[in-house]
């Protein structure tokens, strides 16, 4: 033993080296917690589709916002006349609200908006982007699936020869967007598609429905 030391002494000498090191991480641990509230969450799967469509090129497939209870068109129903057909519900019509402002928050560049002739697809796109241009190629073919594959075929058309800067967005319904995509959308959902390099339509992903607070 040395002179002047003691067992005593060099056990105290390790337990204080001990809790040095102890304090040092309690440190960095506290530091870590307060990090916490102020570090960016991971992106989502929608931030990203949103990135891409900020590059443009894509055209969008939106199934009409929600609508008032009921399957199909009411008999007899008159694409001139709304009051015959199945309408947004006040809900969809603030879901499509909602859908518009998320394309405005993102800086989505949109070229053009094209919708089914069906009021509720006409009114979806109105109020999500202000303006619509009517395209019978997206009307419903859910009671006359004769005209279901020259349809599909003229839509899928748009898409393999769009070389646009900004996007198209398309208002339309499930039939139509399952015959191109072989997806069923919800409800104000949208299918984000590109042509590949063979000209197929390509799906690049699905940006969730704007549902509003439960």
């Amino acid at each position: 033993m040395i002179p002047g030391t003691s067992i005593t002494g060099q056990f105290d000498f390790a337990t204080g080296s001990d809790s040095v090191h102890s304090a040092d991480l309690m440190f960095r641990f506290l530091l870590f917690l307060l990090w916490l509230p102020f570090a960016s969450p991971p992106a989502t799967a929608d931030d990203v589709l949103w990135n891409r469509l900020k590059s443009g090129g894509h055209v969008v497939l939106i199934r009409h916002a929600s609508t008032v209870p009921g399957l199909g068109d009411p008999p007899g129903f008159k694409l001139g006349d709304c009051a015959t057909q199945r309408n947004l519900s006040a809900a969809g019509r603030e879901e499509a609200r909602r859908l518009g402002a998320a394309f405005r928050a993102a800086a989505v560049p949109v070229n053009d908006v094209l919708s089914s002739r069906w009021c509720r697809c006409i009114d979806t796109a109105r109020l999500a982007f202000g303006k619509v241009t009517p395209l019978p190629a997206l009307d419903s073919f859910f009671d006359d699936r004769s005209t279901q594959e020259r349809q599909t075929a003229a839509i899928h058309s748009i898409i393999s020869g769009f070389r646009g800067t900004g996007n198209i967005v398309m208002v339309t319904h499930q039939v139509n967007i399952t015959a191109l995509t072989g997806k069923v959308p919800a409800q104000g959902e949208a299918l984000v598609v590109r042509a590949d390099a063979g000209g197929e339509v390509e799906l690049v992903g699905r940006l969730t429905p704007p549902r509003g607070p439960s």
